[in-house]
């Protein structure tokens, strides 16, 4: 019955049910929804439905996306559930960046924002007490020992870290295991440390020479199908690396989210990479049409 429950029902860790275990790994199918989801909104708009586009007004009417809408949201819904308020944020913000690509009315935008704010009393409620607590402790309320502690270590942790920073492996937030999960969602805060802010200020500009190449290569795409796809690719890895390091850095509330290509984690590791792989596949193909 126990081992049924791991197969079946996910491995508990850290509050939430995530994982499923695959006796060697942990796999978290949820990051499947980065992959498929792209497929999926490219599949529908330009295979499913050829005619969806007015020829006229080159615009897409809005009953045309409410399929894709539940769809997203939908996915939303049940990564929310696991909890997981980390990958359903992106897997809703990444849906939004492509259905605005695609062309959905500006409206959809003025009444979600609307929406969101009026209904801001029934979502707070609807938090959990820790998600909560995050969120107040990033405009300042929280003990700093209790549930600020993480954030006041990862300021600690890249303040301390200077101009150079300690060297490599020579962090002492990170050793002396001051500065939780260091390993996977702060290992930012430990790039800080041990290579200083040169160091971080090289991440960011690898990460930013990344985007814009791939963003330069969408631009020059022909294909309609291979454009929304490679959008929906790059979107979740551009928000990870954003929401990762203002978490971190305390410009925004921490949500347990991995930064690309350094923190530790099989399924998401995979992900990036297979996504970096589709996109180089993509960019390979646009020199045969």
């Amino acid at each position: 019955m126990g081992l049924s429950n791991l197969l079946f029902n996910g491995w508990i860790a850290l509050g939430a049910k995530r994982w499923i275990s695959l006796y060697f790994f942990r796999f978290q199918p949820s990051e499947l929804t980065k992959l498929f989801l792209p497929v999926f909104i490219a599949y529908y708009f330009c295979e499913q439905n050829q005619s969806v586009y007015n020829q006229n007004t080159k615009q897409i009417k809005f009953k045309n996306f409410l399929f894709p809408l539940f769809i997203l949201l939908l996915s939303f819904v049940l990564i929310l559930k696991q909890p997981d308020l980390g990958t359903a944020l992106i897997i809703l913000l990444s849906g939004v960046i492509m259905f605005w690509f695609i062309g959905i009315n500006k409206k959809f935008f003025i009444i979600s924002i609307s929406i969101i704010f009026l209904g801001a009393p029934f979502f707070w409620k609807a938090l959990k007490p820790y998600q909560k607590q995050r969120i107040l402790v990033l405009i300042g309320q929280g003990n700093n020992q209790k549930e600020g502690y993480q954030l006041e270590q990862s300021k600690i942790a890249i303040g301390s870290g200077g101009l150079t920073g300690k060297g490599l492996f020579k962090g002492t937030q990170n050793k002396l295991a001051f500065l939780p999960e260091d390993h996977t969602d702060f290992i930012f805060s430990v790039i800080c440390e041990e290579w200083g802010f040169l160091g971080a200020i090289l991440v960011l500009l690898l990460f930013s020479l990344l985007f814009i190449r791939i963003i330069f290569i969408i631009l020059d795409l022909n294909n309609l199908f291979e454009q929304i796809i490679a959008i929906g690719l790059l979107s979740h890895i551009i928000l990870s690396v954003c929401i990762n390091i203002g978490m971190v850095t305390g410009i925004l509330p921490i949500v347990g989210i991995p930064l690309p290509l350094f923190s530790y984690g099989i399924t998401h590791l995979w992900i990036t990479l297979a996504s970096l792989g589709w996109l180089n596949n993509i960019a390979i193909r646009r020199f045969y049409y």
